[in-house]
C-alpha cells in the first residue's frame, strides 16, 4: 500500500467492521446537494471509498460508481454494485478523463494534496466535480469534547482534517475552479457499543497495541453508560470544478 499513511493502513486495517458500525453517514440534504450538481448516471469515482458509506447513497442515487480504495479489508467492505479497485489518490488505477466527478470522503487530509489533485485533475474530464465531504464532530459539545478528552492524547503527528493544512494544496494548483463550501447539519444516538465502535474506528486508536486500546474503549463505552448520548456533527462539503 505505497503511499498510504502507516497509521491509516494498519489501524483502517484493524478496525474496517468499527467503521462500518461506528462511523456516521451522510445527511440527506448534503448528498441532495451533490447528486444535484451531477448529470443524471455520472459516473463518479469515490477515492479513499472506505467501506463505502459514499459509494451506497451514490448508487443509491443511479450513478455509476468506481470505489478506489487500498486497504484490503475496508475494500472487502464495498458494494457490489460499485467497480471496486486497489489503488491511491496519488497514482489512480485509471484513464485520462475517465470519469465525470470524484469524491472523497472523511479522506483528503490523507493525501499528498499537490499529487492528488493532478491525479484528479488527470481523470475528470473537463468541467468535472470535485467533492470533498467531512462529518466533522462539533467540538463545542460536551460529548464531543469528553470523546476528544479520551483520544486526543494518542493523536501524536497523525493527519486531521481539522488543523484545514489539506487547503493549502487548492491554493497552489491552477486545475480547478475555487472552493465552495457548503455545511449541512448531522448527528448519532450511540448507545456504549456505538461509541466504542466509533473510538475504535479512529485510525490511531484502532493502531494502538491491545493492551493499551481496550481501556480506551473501556471508557468510551463508559461515555454513554447504559443509555444512548446525542453525538453531533456539521457535515462540510467543499467542490469545485475542472478548468
Amino acid at each position: 500500500m505505497t503511499d498510504v499513511h502507516k497509521a491509516a493502513a494498519v489501524g483502517f486495517a484493524r478496525s474496517a467492521d468499527a467503521y462500518e458500525r461506528g462511523r456516521p453517514g451522510y445527511p440527506e440534504t448534503a448528498l441532495r446537494h451533490l447528486v444535484a450538481a451531477l448529470p443524471p448516471g455520472a459516473v463518479v469515482l469515490d477515492l479513499a471509498a472506505g467501506t463505502g458509506k459514499l459509494t451506497r447513497p451514490l448508487l443509491a442515487a443511479g450513478l455509476e460508481v468506481i470505489a478506489v480504495e487500498p486497504v484490503a479489508q475496508m475494500r472487502a467492505a464495498l458494494p457490489a454494485g460499485a467497480q471496486t479497485l486497489d489503488g491511491t489518490a496519488e497514482a489512480l488505477p485509471l484513464g485520462d478523463a475517465a470519469v465525470d466527478a470524484v469524491t472523497v470522503g472523511q479522506a483528503f487530509h490523507w493525501f499528498d494534496g499537490d499529487a492528488a489533485l493532478a491525479e484528479i485533475a488527470r481523470v475528470l474530464k473537463p468541467g468535472g466535480l470535485l467533492a470533498l465531504l467531512w462529518n466533522r464532530r462539533v467540538e463545542d459539545d460536551p460529548v464531543n469534547r469528553t470523546i476528544d478528552d479520551l483520544v486526543d492524547p494518542f493523536r501524536g503527528d497523525v493527519p486531521t482534517h481539522r488543523t484545514e493544512s489539506w487547503r493549502a494544496a487548492f491554493g497552489r494548483q491552477t486545475q480547478f475552479g475555487p472552493l465552495e463550501e457548503h455545511l449541512f447539519e448531522n448527528s448519532q444516538e450511540l448507545d456504549a457499543d456505538g461509541l466504542e465502535a466509533r473510538v475504535a474506528s479512529i485510525s490511531f486508536i484502532a493502531s494502538l497495541d491491545p493492551a493499551e486500546r481496550a481501556p480506551v474503549l473501556e471508557r468510551a463505552r463508559a461515555i454513554a453508560g447504559t443509555g444512548a448520548v446525542k453525538v453531533p456533527y456539521r457535515t462540510e462539503l467543499d467542490v469545485c470544478r475542472r478548468l
